[in-house]
C-alpha cells in the first residue's frame, strides 16, 4: 500500500527543492500520453491491480468493524462462541488483506520490471546509433545515469507513486464511507483533526529535508573523490605526486562533514517521529472524548462502545493515506521530471543515419575523393575549410600536419563518424552519405591512436571484428601482427583476460592486438591514425612488414609521426589551416621548403635522432 510518514507523506519527500521548482516540467497531454504509452502493453495487468486495490480497501475495513462487534456483542453479551467466531473472522480477513497486498506488489513489480526492460532496450538502441559527436560532448556519467538511475527510477513511479495514489484514494474513500455510515458525529471529529496533523509538522519536515539535501551533496562530493583517487589512473597520479596523506586528510574532512549531517538528520527525524506520534494520537483521544460525551449526555443514543472503538480504528487507518495524498503533487512532479529527463535523450535527433535506399557498391580499390570539404565542431570555429584531394584506389597516402590541424577529422569523415558541413566525400564517385551506413563501416578498417579493448579475453576482442572467424583465421591475423607467440606465452593463451580497457597489456601489445583485429576484419579501405605511436622503433620495424602486407592492393590512408612510415606512402598530404597546403613525395615536399620542411626539421628529425640513439 501507499506509504506513510517515511515514504511519501509529510516527511522530507513532501517538499520540492528550489532547483526542482525552477525546473518543474510543464504538464501537457502529449507528455502524459507518452508516459501512458509505456504502460499500454500491460493495461490488463493494470486493471487487475486496480481491482485488487479496491478489493483490498474494502477487506481492510472488516477488522475495524469486527472489533466493534467483538466489544458490543461478544464481550458485552458474554458470548464466548461469538467471540471465537469474530476473532477467527478478524484473523482471516487480516491474513487475506496481507495476501492480496502481496499479490498487488507482485503484479506491480512485474509491470515495473517489464516497462524498465522495454525502456532500457529502447534507450540502449537509441544511444548506440547516436553520432560519434554525441559521445564526445556528453558526459559519460550522464549517459550512465539516464540508462540506469533514471530508468530504474521508473519502477518507483509505477509501483509506488501511481499505485499509491490509487490505493490511498481507495482507502480514504472507503474509510470515510464506513465512518459516516457508522456515526457521522464521530466521523466529523476524526476529520477535524487532520489539519492539526499537517500544519505543525511542515516546519520539522522542511528542516529534515534541508539536512538530507546537504548530506546528499556532501555524499556526492565524497563519492566523486573516491571515484577519482581510487581509480586506476587517479591512484597512479596520487602515488606519482606523493599525495596520499593530503588526499587522506581531505577525505577525513569530507567524511566528518557527512557524518555530522547524517547525525543531525537522524536527530531531526527522531523528533519528527515524536511529533507525528503525538498528533496522530489526538484524533483517537478526541473520538473517545466525543463518544464518551454522547454516551453520558444522550440517554437514548444508538452509539455503543464498540462503535467508538471501531471509529478509532478507522480514523487511525485514515491518517497515513491522507498524508500521502496531500503531497501527491510532489511525487507527481518528480515523476514527470524523471520521465522528462529520459525523454530529453530520446528526443535527441540523430542526423547521421542510413539513407532510405542506401547503396552497397563494391569499393575495393576505388578512389577516395574529397571535394572542397569543410567541417567544424562548432559554427564559430571552423576546422576544415577547403580540403580537396583524391586517393587513387589501391594506393597508400600519408597525412601529416601540425598538432590540431584536423588530420584525424579528415579520416573520420570517410566512415561518417562525422558528416561534412560542406563539400563531399566520395568513394568510387558515390557520396558516402548515400551508402548503407553499416555496409560502409563494415568495409573500412580503422586503427586509432588510443586503442580500446573490452574487459574480456584476447580471443573475444579479436572476434569483435569477425564473430564467426575460425581459430586458424585468428592465429593467422595474430601472426601477421607478430602477436601469436606472445599470446601463446601467456598462461591462458587466447583466453587471457586483458583487463579493463586492456590495462593488463602494454600500450604496444594493445596496438598490435588492435592491428590483428583489423586484419581479421579484412577491410577494403584501411585507415591508420597514429597506429604505431605506442610502439618503439624496434617493435615498429617488426610490424612494418605486417602493415605493408595488409596495405598491399588496398586503399590506405595513414596518419603517422614516424618518417619511416611516411616514406613508404605513394603521396604525402600536408594539412594546415583547414586546407591541403602541400602534396607530393618526401623529396618534392622538402624541396618546396614549406610546411613539410618545417615539420621535418621540428618533428621527424627529432624522431630519427632518437631512434639512432636507441639503436646505439
Amino acid at each position: 500500500m501507499a506509504g506513510g510518514m517515511g515514504r511519501g507523506g509529510l516527511g522530507p519527500r513532501g517538499f520540492l527543492t528550489d532547483e526542482e521548482k525552477q525546473n518543474m516540467p510543464k504538464v501537457t497531454w502529449p507528455l502524459i500520453k507518452r508516459i501512458l504509452s509505456y504502460m499500454k502493453p500491460y493495461r490488463l495487468q493494470f486493471i487487475a491491480v486496480i481491482i485488487i486495490i479496491l478489493l483490498s480497501s474494502v477487506i481492510g475495513l472488516l477488522p475495524s468493524i469486527v472489533t466493534g462487534k467483538i466489544v458490543d456483542e461478544a464481550l458485552g453479551g458474554k458470548n464466548l462462541k461469538l467471540l471465537i467466531q469474530l476473532l477467527i473472522i478478524a484473523f482471516f480477513t487480516t491474513a487475506l488483506a496481507q495476501i492480496i497486498g502481496i499479490l498487488e506488489n507482485f503484479i506491480n513489480s512485474w509491470i515495473a520490471g517489464r516497462i524498465i526492460f522495454d525502456m532500457k532496450n529502447q534507450m540502449y538502441h537509441h544511444l548506440e546509433y547516436m553520432p560519434h559527436s554525441f559521445f564526445t560532448t556528453e558526459k559519460q556519467g550522464d549517459i550512465i545515469t539516464r540508462m540506469n538511475t533514471d530508468i530504474s527510477g521508473v519502477s518507483t513511479v509505477i509501483s509506488s507513486t501511481l499505485s499509491g495514489i490509487i490505493s490511498n484514494s481507495a482507502t480514504v474513500i472507503t474509510t470515510l464511507v464506513a465512518l459516516f455510515t457508522m456515526n457521522w458525529k464521530l466521523a466529523l471529529v476524526g476529520i477535524v483533526v487532520i489539519p492539526l496533523l499537517i500544519i505543525p509538522t511542515r516546519s520539522a519536515g522542511r528542516t529534515r529535508w534541508k539536512l538530507l539535501t546537504d548530506s546528499q551533496e556532501k555524499n556526492d562530493e565524497m563519492n566523486q573523490m573516491i571515484n577519482e583517487t581510487l581509480s586506476v589512473s587517479g591512484s597512479l597520479l596520487v602515488k606519482l605526486f606523493a599525495r596520499e596523506e593530503k588526499e587522506y586528510d581531505k577525505f577525513v574532512k569530507i567524511n566528518n562533514e557527512v557524518t555530522k549531517l547524517n547525525l543531525k538528520e537522524q536527530r531531526s527525524g527522531r523528533w519528527y517521529r515524536v511529533l507525528m506520534g503525538m498528533f496522530t494520537q489526538i484524533g483517537p483521544l478526541l473520538i473517545y472524548f466525543a463518544g464518551g460525551l454522547i454516551l453520558v449526555t444522550e440517554a437514548n443514543t444508538a452509539l455503543t462502545v464498540g462503535t467508538i472503538t471501531a471509529a478509532v480504528a478507522l480514523v487511525n487507518r485514515l491518517y497515513r493515506p491522507v498524508e500521502s495524498l496531500l503531497n501527491v503533487n510532489v511525487d507527481f512532479t518528480r515523476s514527470l521530471a524523471l520521465f522528462t529527463r529520459i525523454f530529453d535523450y530520446f528526443d535527441m535527433k540523430n542526423n547521421l543515419t542510413t539513407p532510405k535506399n542506401g547503396v552497397r557498391p563494391d569499393i575495393k580499390n576505388r578512389d577516395i575523393q574529397f571535394k572542397h570539404v569543410s567541417f567544424s565542431y562548432s559554427e564559430d570555429k571552423p576546422l576544415l575549410t577547403d580540403i580537396d584531394f583524391t586517393v587513387p584506389g589501391g594506393k597508400m597516402y600519408a597525412i601529416v600536419g601540425p598538432s590540431g590541424s584536423g588530420k584525424s577529422t579528415v579520416v573520420n569523415l570517410i566512415p561518417r563518424l562525422y558528416d561534412v558541413c560542406g563539400g563531399t566525400v566520395s568513394i568510387g564517385e558515390t557520396n558516402v552519405k548515400n551508402f548503407d551506413l553499416q555496409y560502409l563501416r563494415s568495409n573500412i578498417g580503422v586503427v586509432t591512436q588510443e586503442t580500446y579493448l573490452f574487459n574480456g579475453t584476447i580471443k573475444e576482442n579479436l572476434l569483435y571484428a569477425k564473430e564467426d572467424a575460425t581459430d586458424d583465421e585468428l592465429i593467422e591475423a595474430c601472426k601477421t601482427a607478430s602477436r601469436h607467440n606472445f599470446i601463446m606465452s601467456q598462461p591462458d593463451g587466447y583466453d587471457t583476460i586483458v583487463g579493463n580497457r586492456g590495462l593488463k597489456l602494454s600500450g604496444g601489445e594493445k596496438q598490435r592486438i588492435s592491428l590483428a583485429r583489423v586484419m581479421l576484419k579484412d577491410p577494403k579501405i584501411l585507415i591508420l591514425d597514429e597506429a604505431t605511436s605506442a610502439l618503439d622503433s624496434i617493435s615498429e620495424n617488426a610490424i612494418q612488414d605486417a602493415l605493408e602486407k595488409i596495405m598491399l592492393n588496398r586503399t590506405s590512408i595513414v596518419i603517422a609521426h614516424r618518417l619511416s612510415t611516411i616514406l613508404k606512402a605513394d603521396k604525402i598530404l600536408v594539412v594546415k589551416d583547414g586546407v591541403i597546403k602541400e602534396q607530393g613525395s618526401h623529396d618534392e615536399l622538402l624541396a618546396q621548403n614549406g610546411v613539410y620542411h618545417e615539420l621535418y626539421e621540428t618533428q621527424f628529425r627529432k624522431v630519427i635522432d632518437m631512434e639512432k640513439e636507441n639503436e646505439q
